[in-house]
């Protein structure tokens, strides 16, 4: 409870989304990463593929994973926004590793590209609002 207090003090732009959504959005982007990252770890352990186009996929989930825990457990702006470079860095490493063998591992995840330059995108307005 602490974080969503913490949290709902800050100044955000106001084209910012109600908090509301973001539940809704991450569940829909959670689904298309489970379909198609699982995809590529079934290739991977199939021996299709190799380790090193694997690796975006799990730094991406991995990155994903510890932002919430930074943004509002730690309440740490400056890390939540190195972290959510990471993300859409290694989003766009998976794209470019994975493309030329199973496109529609792309085209499925472009909703999450899209949010993620946006949430990108919110964070830094955040922090420059709140520094």
């Amino acid at each position: 409870m602490q974080a969503v207090n913490w949290y709902a003090t800050l100044i955000k732009p106001f084209w910012a989304p109600p908090a509301w959504l973001f539940g809704p959005v991450w569940t829909l982007l959670y689904i298309l990463i489970a379909i198609s990252f699982g995809y590529v770890i079934y290739k991977y352990f199939k021996g299709e593929i190799s380790f090193i186009i694997l690796l975006p996929f799990i730094l991406n989930i991995i990155f994903n994973l510890i932002f919430s825990p930074i943004q509002f457990g730690l309440q740490n702006m400056w890390l939540a926004s190195i972290d959510i470079l990471l993300v859409l860095g290694t989003l766009v490493w998976a794209f470019i590793a994975i493309f030329p063998i199973t496109s529609w591992v792309v085209y499925l995840n472009i909703p999450y590209l899209l949010w993620g330059a946006f949430a990108t995108i919110l964070q830094f307005t955040i922090l420059y609002l709140n520094r």
